[in-house]
């Protein structure tokens, strides 16, 4: 295997079968491309009661001057319906100028065109002027309880710091050079129910609905909106995920209704502030009578997960500039500065140095044949390189000018 060639390296990955939680051999097949460019690495397991133990990575190159972070996962998705495909899953098939496997996108393309990077420049002109290190999770696609949070966590203690990070998850909508992620939207999801009493549907007047009430609740968290965006962030959104009583029969009015729902929020809320005008939002909800004529205030319950998202913007012009610029040198594109999409690990990343995200594009990841163009993977690879003999020249030179 040239370590040079992304599609060689992605090639490797790919047929490690990764699904969460399995390792399926993809952090030491990583850990032995890493070990030839020079790297000292470590395999940590973390574990959690009531969650699967999870291999992570961690390796490093250099041992002092400026330190990069690349960060990343090798835990796939399920394939799905295996003969839905139309190459094996784990079998890296490379046709009409593209490699097939699951992960190929989310994230071990990524992942390869990093490594393929460094070695194209450590061939060129040796290893960068101060560290470069990669954290590399098992977890991202679960849990996320035994991988990144805790694996930066465990480094931290042994005395790691680090100046920047880049994560490799696919950020481009369409093509190369689309978006770069400076920051995410947070997460708060949540549970509602609704008490009501069963009964006959011929015979209301002894029973309570409880889904009217689930309904003006409901209402009231969509309506008003919670904010209208600003110039960093899109709106906040709330998506109502499921509505369910347990009831089959039709002639039965069921004695509770639960609804589940999700809030992806920018900077305007934190998760405490936004459980909070959401609570206020259902009391105002529950004393609505237009779908209950005669009724009382709705009986209900919410409850908020403990392991909400907080939304977050990097601020670190240096970074996103040097990035920015060689997203353009490579594909003669602006990348469009962006905080859409759901979260990722750069959620954990963000509380230890200034973070970006920047991949390939993400149109087939999770999907049935997932797929990555050779020749996007040749331009990824291309504008790591580049990006990683910038800023470590930029960040050497302003030392020296100290």
């Amino acid at each position: 295997m040239t370590l040079t060639d992304p599609s060689q390296t992605l090639a490797a990955l790919i047929r490690c079968p990764s699904v969460t939680p399995e390792d399926g051999g993809a952090l030491s097949t990583l850990a032995g491309m890493l070990a030839e460019l020079g790297f000292a690495s470590e395999t940590v397991t973390f574990s959690h009661e009531g969650t699967p133990d999870v291999q992570n990575l961690y390796a490093r190159l250099g041992s002092d001057g400026p330190h990069l972070m690349f960060a990343g996962h090798t835990d796939v998705v399920p394939v799905g319906v295996r003969g839905a495909w139309t190459h094996d899953p784990f079998a890296a098939v490379i046709a009409d100028g593209e490699i097939h496997g699951r992960g190929a996108v989310d994230m071990k393309g990524g992942i390869a065109c990093f490594v393929s990077a460094l070695a194209r420049l450590i061939a060129r002109r040796g290893a960068p002027e101060g560290s470069v290190s990669l954290l590399i999770t098992g977890d991202e696609e679960g849990p996320s309880i035994n991988g990144t949070e805790k694996l930066l966590a465990w480094a931290a203690a042994r005395g790691e710091r680090w100046d920047a990070a880049v994560v490799g998850e696919p950020t481009n909508p369409d093509q190369m050079g689309d978006m770069i992620k400076i920051g995410r939207r947070g997460s708060l999801s949540g549970e509602l129910t609704v008490e009501g009493v069963q009964g006959h549907v011929a015979y209301p007047h002894l029973a309570d609905n409880p889904l009217p009430g689930l309904v003006e609740l409901v209402d009231a968290l969509i309506d008003p909106p919670l904010d209208a965006g600003n110039d960093r962030f899109p709106p906040s959104n709330l998506e109502v995920t499921s509505i369910d009583t347990g009831n089959a029969a039709a002639n039965v009015i069921p004695a509770r209704a639960t609804a589940k729902f999700n809030v992806r929020f920018n900077d305007t809320w934190t998760a405490e502030s936004l459980a909070t005008e959401l609570r206020a939002r259902l009391e105002r909800g529950a004393g609505r009578t237009r779908l209950r004529p005669g009724r009382g205030p709705v009986r209900y319950r919410v409850g908020f997960e403990s392991r909400s998202a907080a939304s977050f913007l990097t601020r670190d012009d240096a970074l996103i500039d040097t990035l920015s610029a060689a997203v353009n040198a490579v594909t003669g594109r602006t990348p469009a500065l962006s905080t859409t999409g759901g979260t990722s690990d750069a959620r954990f990343i963000k509380d230890y140095c200034p973070v970006v995200e920047f991949g390939l594009v993400g149109k087939t990841m999770h999907m049935v044949d997932e797929r990555a163009a050779l020749a996007d993977l040749e331009s990824l690879t291309v504008i790591y390189e580049t990006f990683l003999e910038r800023w470590f020249a930029a960040r050497v030179q302003a030392a020296g000018t100290r």
